[in-house]
């Protein structure tokens, strides 16, 4: 006979029968130590969530990720097109940092962390079990004939998950438009504001399709984080694992028996009780070690440690713990391979900073008109130049003008010399540079320009001047 272990579960998920149709898991309510820690860190990340859009610092909503206008606002801060880079890069911190959670502690982020497991696990899970009880209860309500009960217990778990879907929806609007563009929506109406109402609507639809339906489903097949996790963990990650020396021993798990002594029968410490599946809403069995669909939720661990201390048994048979840890009693070591994302993550953490402080509020580029050669006026050389001025900030500019910096010369803005810029807004225009022809040192002259607000400096940028080449 051969000695490889038992594979063939990983040849099939728990959320799919035999058949190939869809399974649904009506997992036991958790409860227990860690449940109640996932309770207070999700219900705090939530109500962060939900307030993020409508927080407003400087002027600015806290958080904002409008694609369509491409403005973002991450922690208060703007992120126009021309700052995009910076957006790259923070979200290249967010990636590295992910993947150095990951390799440190396996998948805690999906369990403790992703808004999908919080919402459908503290929010629509904890309402159904208001409204349908327990897995018990569950199971046979699902197979029950529809009848007044469960017409009526159906329909109220319906209604509630769609209202709820709907105000998860004007949030995430939030996150889109801005919250100023959802109230305008609200005391306006869905005729007037047509497309974000139709919006709203196509996103109620799918946050109720997920979460009333596909439920899990995102985890194992939207969801790439759960195929990473393949690659990113190995023997040293620390996981939500089942201690396999222990649970099984000499002679693998049992039912127990309180007349018999597990220490002395070498029967392992696992009574086989098949609690730690039936409370797993992923629908998996943990004592088979890593698995795609685990989100190290925890559950198994409270709902173990419960029945450990029910029999008079150590707790701990399933925890947070590593292979090696389990299987050589290595303790935990910060490998080369975690010192090197780390070494990245610090990297990119000091550009991103770096760029932080280097970053202006206003953004100016002047540009020669293409096409335009030099003029000769007089003793002067005039060059033709267009000019874009960005104003990042929720303030407006009343004394906006120009000045050449480190070269004596002459700046005419085509229209008003000084000019206002709104907030949030973009100034758009021509000028020209005269500078005596002496000064001129080459046929090509880099120049600094100053943009002013009265004498407030606000940004500098470089442009070329162009004059006669000099035959000396």
């Amino acid at each position: 006979m051969s000695n490889l272990p038992d594979e063939t579960f990983r040849d099939t998920i728990g959320t799919i029968d035999e058949g190939g149709k869809r399974k649904f898991i009506f997992p036991k309510k958790p409860s227990g130590k860690f449940y109640d820690y996932r309770k207070l860190v999700s219900y705090l990340l939530l109500a962060i969530l939900v307030a993020n859009p409508f927080i407003k610092v400087n002027g600015n909503q806290f958080m904002m990720f409008n694609v369509i206008e491409r403005r973002f606002n991450i922690f208060g801060f703007p992120f126009w097109p021309q700052d995009f880079y910076l957006f790259v890069i923070s979200m290249l911190v967010g990636v590295v940092f992910v993947i150095l959670f990951t390799v440190v502690f396996g998948r805690i982020f999906c369990g403790w962390i992703c808004p999908q497991t919080i919402f459908l696990e503290m929010v629509f899970r904890r309402i159904e079990y208001w409204i349908d009880g327990d897995r018990g209860s569950q199971l046979r309500l699902s197979k029950q004939e529809w009848n007044g009960e469960k017409i009526r217990k159906r329909v109220l778990k319906w209604t509630v998950f769609f209202l709820i879907s709907f105000g998860i929806a004007n949030v995430f609007l939030a996150y889109l438009v801005g919250s100023d563009n959802l109230f305008l929506m609200v005391e306006q109406g869905p005729v007037a504001q047509a497309s974000n109402f139709i919006s709203l609507l196509i996103f109620t639809g799918v946050f109720y399709f997920v979460f009333v339906w596909f439920r899990e489903q995102v985890c194992i097949i939207a969801c790439p984080y759960g195929r990473l996790q393949g690659v990113l963990l190995d023997n040293k990650s620390i996981n939500v694992a089942y201690d396999f020396v222990r649970g099984e021993k000499e002679l693998g798990r049992a039912k127990f028996n309180k007349k018999e002594d597990r220490t002395l029968s070498g029967k392992g410490d696992c009574i086989d009780c098949h609690q730690c599946v039936h409370v797993c809403p992923m629908g998996i069995d943990i004592r088979n070690g890593t698995q795609l669909e685990c989100t190290n939720c925890t559950a198994c661990i409270d709902e173990c440690d419960h029945i450990m201390d029910s029999v008079g048994l150590p707790k701990g048979l399933i925890r947070y713990a590593s292979e090696d840890e389990i299987e050589k009693k290595a303790p935990f070591k910060f490998t080369a391979r975690m010192k090197g994302y780390t070494a990245v993550l610090f990297i990119l953490l000091s550009v991103f900073i770096g760029m932080l402080f280097l970053r202006t509020n206003v953004e100016a580029v002047v540009l020669r008109l293409p096409g335009q050669l030099f003029e000769h006026k007089g003793d002067k050389i005039s060059n033709v130049y267009t000019y874009k001025i960005v104003n990042k900030t929720m303030k407006d500019y009343q004394d906006i003008h120009f000045e050449l910096i480190d070269q004596k010369g002459e700046i005419k803005n085509v229209g008003k010399t000084h000019f206002k810029i709104i907030k949030e807004g973009i100034s758009q225009g021509t000028l020209f540079i005269e500078i005596d022809q002496v000064l001129l040192e080459s046929d090509k002259t880099k120049l600094k320009i100053g943009v002013y607000n009265g004498k407030e400096l606000l940004e500098t940028t470089t442009t070329n001047f162009l004059g006669p080449r000099s035959f000396n």
